[in-house]
């Protein structure tokens, strides 16, 4: 019965077994279906559900009570009267054609998916109190109230409550958007979810031995196809080299002079080390990182050439050599201002402190570079967290370190608060709006800190251990645009 009525694109409650609550019954999508050992095996996404959550299971977990078919898609016919596709809306992502199973290319990264429209995270995250829209250029250049027409934060002392008011410009330098609003089309390999090839849609890797850990892949990663069906694949910890056994591994580790990721060391404190690594100068290196990354990241897609891109890649040291622990990538000459490409920690050292360490860094290269920078968008789910834990706990520890100035309130503006950090003015304002700080009053914008704000922003700097210290970061920036084609 199953076998006649089960088929790819079937859609019933699937049991999912959860170790932190109890077990429920969502609605999920049969991916592809297999035969082992005489026994029926069902590849699931859950709908609603992130992918990394895909899996295999066996028929007694179906509801089959509740069996939906897949509906056939009406083709669109042409001007010819012949079956075509779907026209594409303004939103669709730009597709082409993703790299073929097992056909590797010399030079692969990551990139973000793009959209053909982006929109401005302070517009993606309002608050939840109404606020009128931030006044345009010229609506701030004609402000009477404050001549100089600057963003002016005046604290008003009260008991409990700190009131900020802000009073927005913007720079003639930037656009009025934030965010461009014509994605940069570099030859990146991008992909609509609806186009997803089923394959590229499937966990094709079933466990990674790296070093001491063994990790469970999330998502898709276009290794060699024959690797695919291994029940362990093996990677060299230090050069990334992907290999079939574990006796292979053994060979290889005799002959691999590397106890540490191939470039420079700009940073070391403690056991944390940050390595710069050229995209150019370590392709194949830089190809196996993006292989790696790609297990744990949905939402990026391969392109074909590194040389454009630097890789920072974090480690620990002990006695046996410097373990990755994650890495961010960045290009090497970026028109829009971003300073992360592709971040990610792995999976044995998530919820360490490790994640916003990085993203720290990204932005300490940035204060050397003397930029202010954004990471690309879209975040994945876990990076836009550690993205808004991070920018939140920054912009509060200025604003609570605030001193009076010879007795009159303290004065900080908009732009102050982003050439200090060297976050972006546009994340500054939606990080204030995502916190739900800024009320319209009087005519004027407050950004209100209440008792609980500063207590919740207390507890979790005392749990915020790992830090960048400036003066352990050895790092001269380069002018890429004088380097040819880098």
């Amino acid at each position: 019965l199953l076998q006649v009525e089960i088929v790819e694109g079937c859609r019933l409650p699937v049991l999912r077994k959860n170790q932190e609550h109890e077990d429920e019954w969502p609605l999920a999508e049969i991916l592809s279906v297999k035969e082992v050992s005489s026994r029926k095996l069902f590849y699931v996404h859950y709908i609603d559900f992130n992918k990394r959550l895909d899996e295999w299971v066996t028929g007694d977990r179906l509801d089959m009570k509740k069996l939906q078919f897949p509906k056939k898609e009406a083709k669109t016919p042409t001007k010819n009267g012949l079956p075509g596709s779907r026209p594409s809306s303004p939103e669709r992502e730009v597709v082409t054609s993703v790299l073929p199973l097992g056909q590797m290319s010399n030079n692969i990264c990551l990139l973000q998916k793009r959209k053909v429209e982006t929109v401005p995270l302070a517009t993606q995250v309002p608050p939840a109190t109404p606020v009128p829209s931030l006044p345009s250029s010229a609506e701030a250049s004609q402000a009477s109230v404050f001549p100089a027409v600057r963003e002016t934060t005046t604290f008003k002392a009260r008991s409990n409550v700190c009131n900020v008011r802000i009073v927005y410009q913007q720079d003639s330098q930037d656009s009025s958007d934030g965010i461009p609003t014509a994605p940069r089309m570099t030859g990146s390999l991008v992909s609509d979810r609806s186009h997803d090839d089923i394959v590229t849609r499937m966990k094709n890797i079933e466990c990674i031995e790296l070093g001491r850990h063994r990790l469970k892949p999330w998502y898709f990663s276009p290794y060699p196809q024959e690797l695919t069906a291994l029940p362990i694949l093996y990677l060299c910890e230090f050069c990334l080299k992907y290999l079939k056994s574990l006796k292979c591994l053994q060979r290889h580790l005799t002959k691999c002079n590397l106890r540490h990721p191939p470039g420079n060391e700009i940073y070391r404190k403690g056991t944390i080390s940050f390595f710069e690594i050229d995209g150019r100068k370590n392709k194949t290196y830089s190809q196996n990182l993006c292989l790696l990354a790609k297990c744990f990241l949905d939402h990026k897609t391969l392109y074909y050439d590194t040389d454009p891109f630097l890789f920072y890649v974090m480690t620990e040291y002990d006695s046996k050599g410097f373990h990755i622990v994650g890495y961010f990538s960045k290009e090497k000459e970026s028109t829009e201002d971003y300073n992360v490409a592709c971040i990610l920690t792995l999976p044995p050292y998530q919820r360490r402190g490790y994640g916003k360490l990085l993203i720290e860094f990204s932005y300490e290269l940035s204060k050397v570079e003397g930029k202010t920078g954004t990471p690309e968008k879209p975040l994945s789910d876990l990076g836009l967290l550690s993205y808004r834990s991070y920018w939140s706990q920054t912009i509060l520890e200025i604003l609570m370190d605030l001193k009076p100035d010879n007795g009159e309130r303290p004065q900080i503006t908009i732009n102050e608060i982003s050439e200090i950090t060297s976050v972006k003015k546009e994340d500054v304002i939606s990080t204030l709006q995502y916190l739900n700080l800024i009320n319209y009053y009087k005519g004027q914008y407050i950004l209100t800190l209440s008792e609980d704000i500063v207590e919740g922003h207390e507890r979790a700097m005392q749990k915020r251990h790992l830090r960048i210290d400036p003066k352990c970061l050895h790092f001269t920036p380069k002018d890429w645009s004088k380097r040819g084609k880098w």
